[in-house]
Protein backbone atom coordinates (compact mmCIF):
# COMPACT_ATOMS: atom_id res chain seq x y z
CA UNK A 1 0.00 0.00 0.00
CA UNK A 2 2.97 2.51 1.24
CA UNK A 3 4.43 1.33 -2.18
CA UNK A 4 1.28 2.16 -4.41
CA UNK A 5 1.05 5.62 -2.32
CA UNK A 6 4.67 6.18 -3.28
CA UNK A 7 4.37 5.83 -6.87
CA UNK A 8 1.31 7.83 -7.26
CA UNK A 9 3.20 10.49 -5.31
CA UNK A 10 6.11 10.52 -7.63
CA UNK A 11 3.98 10.41 -11.05
CA UNK A 12 2.47 13.36 -9.34
CA UNK A 13 5.69 15.43 -9.01
CA UNK A 14 6.75 14.66 -12.48
CA UNK A 15 3.77 15.74 -13.84
CA UNK A 16 3.92 18.67 -11.86
CA UNK A 17 7.67 19.18 -13.08
CA UNK A 18 6.97 18.57 -16.37
CA UNK A 19 5.45 22.11 -16.95
CA UNK A 20 8.51 23.65 -15.46
CA UNK A 21 11.32 25.06 -16.99
CA UNK A 22 12.31 27.92 -18.99
CA UNK A 23 10.72 29.48 -22.53
CA UNK A 24 12.21 31.90 -24.25
CA UNK A 25 10.23 34.32 -26.92
CA UNK A 26 12.06 36.09 -29.51
CA UNK A 27 10.44 38.10 -33.04
CA UNK A 28 8.28 40.66 -34.07
CA UNK A 29 8.94 44.19 -32.46
CA UNK A 30 5.06 44.39 -33.11
CA UNK A 31 4.44 41.63 -30.71
CA UNK A 32 7.18 42.17 -28.28
CA UNK A 33 4.90 44.34 -25.61
CA UNK A 34 2.02 41.88 -25.84
CA UNK A 35 4.40 38.55 -25.82
CA UNK A 36 6.46 40.80 -22.62
CA UNK A 37 2.79 40.89 -20.86
CA UNK A 38 1.44 37.91 -21.02
CA UNK A 39 5.22 36.02 -20.35
CA UNK A 40 4.46 38.24 -16.86
CA UNK A 41 1.34 37.19 -16.01
CA UNK A 42 1.56 33.58 -16.85
CA UNK A 43 4.97 33.97 -14.67
CA UNK A 44 2.61 35.28 -11.80
CA UNK A 45 0.23 32.26 -12.20
CA UNK A 46 2.75 29.67 -12.53
CA UNK A 47 5.99 30.49 -10.20
CA UNK A 48 8.04 27.49 -11.95
CA UNK A 49 7.98 28.75 -15.22
CA UNK A 50 10.56 31.53 -16.16
CA UNK A 51 9.84 33.10 -19.81
CA UNK A 52 12.21 35.09 -21.54
CA UNK A 53 10.96 37.56 -24.45
CA UNK A 54 12.80 39.93 -26.74
CA UNK A 55 12.70 41.21 -30.08
CA UNK A 56 14.49 41.91 -33.31
CA UNK A 57 11.81 41.58 -35.78
CA UNK A 58 10.04 38.49 -37.28
CA UNK A 59 12.88 37.59 -39.35
CA UNK A 60 15.32 37.15 -37.03
CA UNK A 61 12.62 35.87 -34.74
CA UNK A 62 12.64 32.87 -37.53
CA UNK A 63 16.69 32.55 -37.43
CA UNK A 64 16.33 31.78 -34.25
CA UNK A 65 13.95 29.15 -34.73
CA UNK A 66 16.19 27.25 -37.54
CA UNK A 67 18.66 27.93 -35.53
CA UNK A 68 16.97 26.44 -32.48
CA UNK A 69 18.30 29.18 -30.39
CA UNK A 70 14.51 30.23 -29.60
CA UNK A 71 11.37 28.18 -28.23
CA UNK A 72 8.99 30.25 -29.84
CA UNK A 73 9.17 32.66 -33.05
CA UNK A 74 6.36 35.69 -32.97
CA UNK A 75 5.78 37.20 -36.08
CA UNK A 76 3.32 40.27 -37.98
CA UNK A 77 3.53 37.90 -41.08
CA UNK A 78 3.41 34.80 -42.12
CA UNK A 79 6.10 32.41 -42.56
CA UNK A 80 8.11 32.53 -46.28
CA UNK A 81 8.87 29.59 -48.41
CA UNK A 82 12.86 29.77 -47.95
CA UNK A 83 12.39 30.13 -43.96
CA UNK A 84 9.97 27.08 -43.90
CA UNK A 85 12.80 24.95 -45.61
CA UNK A 86 15.56 26.13 -43.72
CA UNK A 87 13.00 24.67 -40.32
CA UNK A 88 12.32 21.75 -42.54
CA UNK A 89 16.12 21.16 -42.44
CA UNK A 90 16.82 22.18 -38.74
CA UNK A 91 14.56 20.06 -36.93
CA UNK A 92 12.93 17.46 -40.16
CA UNK A 93 9.10 18.98 -39.57
CA UNK A 94 7.53 22.38 -40.48
CA UNK A 95 7.03 24.52 -37.43
CA UNK A 96 3.58 24.42 -36.22
CA UNK A 97 1.88 27.72 -36.71
CA UNK A 98 -0.33 29.45 -34.49
CA UNK A 99 -2.82 32.66 -34.78
CA UNK A 100 -2.27 34.43 -31.75
CA UNK A 101 -4.10 37.73 -32.18
CA UNK A 102 -5.81 40.20 -34.68
CA UNK A 103 -3.76 43.87 -35.94
CA UNK A 104 -4.90 46.55 -37.34
CA UNK A 105 -1.66 47.86 -39.04
CA UNK A 106 -2.14 51.40 -39.12
CA UNK A 107 -0.80 55.10 -40.65
CA UNK A 108 1.03 57.18 -38.37
CA UNK A 109 1.21 60.93 -39.50
CA UNK A 110 1.73 63.99 -36.34
CA UNK A 111 -1.47 65.27 -34.55
CA UNK A 112 -0.80 68.97 -36.76
CA UNK A 113 -1.12 67.10 -40.01
CA UNK A 114 -4.95 68.46 -40.94
CA UNK A 115 -5.31 65.43 -43.23
CA UNK A 116 -7.76 62.79 -41.61
CA UNK A 117 -7.71 60.09 -44.53
CA UNK A 118 -6.05 58.37 -47.83
CA UNK A 119 -6.86 55.94 -50.19
CA UNK A 120 -4.71 52.98 -50.11
CA UNK A 121 -3.02 54.12 -53.37
CA UNK A 122 -2.10 57.08 -51.85
CA UNK A 123 -0.56 55.66 -48.86
CA UNK A 124 1.74 54.01 -51.70
CA UNK A 125 2.36 56.53 -53.60
CA UNK A 126 3.81 58.32 -50.39
CA UNK A 127 5.84 55.40 -49.04
CA UNK A 128 6.81 54.42 -52.73
CA UNK A 129 7.91 58.22 -52.82
CA UNK A 130 5.59 58.81 -55.92
CA UNK A 131 4.10 61.73 -54.03
CA UNK A 132 6.50 63.56 -52.74
CA UNK A 133 4.24 66.96 -51.15
CA UNK A 134 0.86 67.06 -48.98
CA UNK A 135 -0.72 69.15 -50.95
CA UNK A 136 -0.66 65.75 -53.38
CA UNK A 137 -3.74 64.08 -51.25
CA UNK A 138 -4.94 67.16 -49.76
CA UNK A 139 -3.09 67.99 -46.85
CA UNK A 140 -0.07 71.31 -46.67
CA UNK A 141 1.97 72.50 -49.10
CA UNK A 142 4.78 70.95 -47.60
CA UNK A 143 7.33 67.78 -48.22
CA UNK A 144 6.29 64.82 -46.86
CA UNK A 145 8.91 62.85 -44.61
CA UNK A 146 8.68 58.88 -44.70
CA UNK A 147 9.55 56.63 -42.00
CA UNK A 148 9.90 52.93 -42.33
CA UNK A 149 11.05 49.64 -40.37
CA UNK A 150 13.94 47.94 -41.37
CA UNK A 151 13.66 45.39 -43.89
CA UNK A 152 14.37 42.18 -41.13
CA UNK A 153 10.81 43.56 -39.94
CA UNK A 154 7.75 41.26 -40.64
CA UNK A 155 5.80 44.74 -40.63
CA UNK A 156 7.85 45.66 -43.26
CA UNK A 157 7.42 42.89 -45.07
CA UNK A 158 3.14 42.79 -45.17
CA UNK A 159 3.36 46.62 -45.71
CA UNK A 160 5.38 46.50 -49.00
CA UNK A 161 3.50 42.95 -50.11
CA UNK A 162 0.05 44.35 -48.69
CA UNK A 163 0.17 48.19 -49.29
CA UNK A 164 3.29 48.91 -51.97
CA UNK A 165 1.86 45.55 -54.13
CA UNK A 166 5.62 44.51 -53.99
CA UNK A 167 7.16 47.51 -54.50
CA UNK A 168 10.33 49.10 -53.20
CA UNK A 169 10.01 52.16 -50.42
CA UNK A 170 11.06 55.19 -51.30
CA UNK A 171 14.91 55.67 -51.39
CA UNK A 172 14.57 58.87 -49.09
CA UNK A 173 12.45 56.32 -46.67
CA UNK A 174 14.20 56.68 -42.73
CA UNK A 175 14.80 53.47 -41.48
CA UNK A 176 13.78 53.43 -37.74
CA UNK A 177 14.74 50.76 -35.68
CA UNK A 178 11.04 49.47 -34.40
CA UNK A 179 7.64 51.09 -34.53
CA UNK A 180 8.25 52.98 -31.16
CA UNK A 181 10.82 54.72 -32.48
CA UNK A 182 9.01 55.48 -36.04
CA UNK A 183 5.72 57.15 -33.66
CA UNK A 184 8.77 58.97 -31.86
CA UNK A 185 9.80 60.35 -35.15
CA UNK A 186 6.53 61.02 -36.13
CA UNK A 187 5.60 62.98 -32.94
CA UNK A 188 8.50 65.31 -33.48
CA UNK A 189 8.14 65.72 -37.25
CA UNK A 190 4.91 68.04 -38.66
CA UNK A 191 5.68 66.12 -41.92
CA UNK A 192 6.38 62.60 -41.02
CA UNK A 193 4.43 59.39 -41.87
CA UNK A 194 4.77 56.19 -40.65
CA UNK A 195 3.01 53.27 -40.04
CA UNK A 196 2.93 49.99 -37.70
CA UNK A 197 0.61 47.76 -35.10
CA UNK A 198 -2.28 49.69 -33.88
CA UNK A 199 -1.01 49.29 -30.33
CA UNK A 200 1.78 51.64 -30.98
CA UNK A 201 -0.02 54.53 -31.97
CA UNK A 202 0.26 56.38 -28.82
CA UNK A 203 -0.92 60.47 -29.32
CA UNK A 204 0.31 60.18 -32.89
CA UNK A 205 -2.99 60.99 -35.25
CA UNK A 206 -3.76 57.16 -37.02
CA UNK A 207 -5.44 58.03 -40.60
CA UNK A 208 -8.72 56.53 -41.68
CA UNK A 209 -8.04 54.28 -45.12
CA UNK A 210 -10.02 54.12 -47.80
CA UNK A 211 -9.57 50.82 -50.13
CA UNK A 212 -10.62 52.95 -53.23
CA UNK A 213 -11.17 56.09 -54.27
CA UNK A 214 -15.38 55.35 -54.15
CA UNK A 215 -14.66 53.47 -50.30
CA UNK A 216 -15.78 55.02 -47.38
CA UNK A 217 -12.62 55.52 -44.99
CA UNK A 218 -12.61 53.40 -42.14
CA UNK A 219 -10.34 53.80 -38.89
CA UNK A 220 -8.46 50.90 -37.08
CA UNK A 221 -10.78 50.08 -34.77
CA UNK A 222 -11.58 46.50 -32.37
CA UNK A 223 -14.73 46.36 -34.85
CA UNK A 224 -13.63 47.26 -38.36
CA UNK A 225 -10.46 45.03 -37.66
CA UNK A 226 -12.62 41.84 -36.74
CA UNK A 227 -15.05 42.22 -39.32
CA UNK A 228 -12.33 42.66 -42.02
CA UNK A 229 -13.57 46.02 -43.28
CA UNK A 230 -10.45 47.85 -42.60
CA UNK A 231 -8.27 47.30 -45.38
CA UNK A 232 -4.88 46.53 -43.77
CA UNK A 233 -6.05 44.32 -40.93
CA UNK A 234 -4.01 41.04 -40.54
CA UNK A 235 -2.93 37.66 -38.35
CA UNK A 236 -0.58 38.19 -35.68
CA UNK A 237 1.52 34.66 -34.86
CA UNK A 238 3.49 31.99 -32.88
CA UNK A 239 6.01 29.90 -34.77
CA UNK A 240 7.25 26.81 -32.43
CA UNK A 241 8.81 23.12 -33.67
CA UNK A 242 6.43 20.84 -32.93
CA UNK A 243 8.69 18.25 -31.27
CA UNK A 244 8.94 21.05 -28.56
CA UNK A 245 4.83 21.94 -28.67
CA UNK A 246 4.66 20.05 -24.96
CA UNK A 247 4.55 20.56 -21.57
CA UNK A 248 5.34 23.87 -20.35
CA UNK A 249 5.44 25.34 -23.92
CA UNK A 250 2.04 23.88 -25.00
CA UNK A 251 0.53 24.86 -21.96
CA UNK A 252 1.47 28.58 -22.20
CA UNK A 253 0.69 28.25 -26.18
CA UNK A 254 -3.03 26.88 -24.96
CA UNK A 255 -3.11 29.93 -22.19
CA UNK A 256 -2.26 32.24 -24.63
CA UNK A 257 -5.04 31.47 -27.06
CA UNK A 258 -7.45 31.21 -24.08
CA UNK A 259 -9.97 33.68 -22.72
CA UNK A 260 -7.93 34.49 -19.85
CA UNK A 261 -5.31 34.94 -22.49
CA UNK A 262 -7.18 36.69 -24.76
CA UNK A 263 -8.30 39.65 -22.71
CA UNK A 264 -4.24 41.19 -22.11
CA UNK A 265 -4.62 41.54 -26.14
CA UNK A 266 -7.14 44.38 -26.29
CA UNK A 267 -5.62 45.52 -23.23
CA UNK A 268 -2.16 45.97 -25.19
CA UNK A 269 -3.99 47.90 -27.61
CA UNK A 270 -4.90 44.96 -30.30
CA UNK A 271 -7.59 43.01 -30.98
CA UNK A 272 -8.73 39.42 -29.47
CA UNK A 273 -8.54 36.21 -31.89
CA UNK A 274 -12.41 35.06 -32.76
CA UNK A 275 -13.13 31.84 -30.70
CA UNK A 276 -13.37 30.17 -33.87
CA UNK A 277 -9.41 30.18 -34.27
CA UNK A 278 -8.49 29.88 -31.06
CA UNK A 279 -7.58 25.86 -31.25
CA UNK A 280 -6.10 26.27 -35.03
Amino acid sequence: MKKSLFILALAAATSVSALAGNITVKGSDTLVILAQKWAEVYMSQHTDVKIQVSGGGSGIGFAALQNQTTDLCDASRKIKAAELQKCIVAFNARPTEYKVALDGLSVYVNPENSLKELTLDQVGGIFTGKIKNWKEVGGPDAPITVYSRENSSGTYEFFKEHVLKGKDFAASAQTMPGTAAIVQAVMKDKNGIGYGGAAYGGSSKLLAIKKTDASPAISPTEETVMNGTYPIWRHLFVYVDPAKDKGEIAAYLSWIRSDDGQKYVKDIGYYPLPKNLRSN
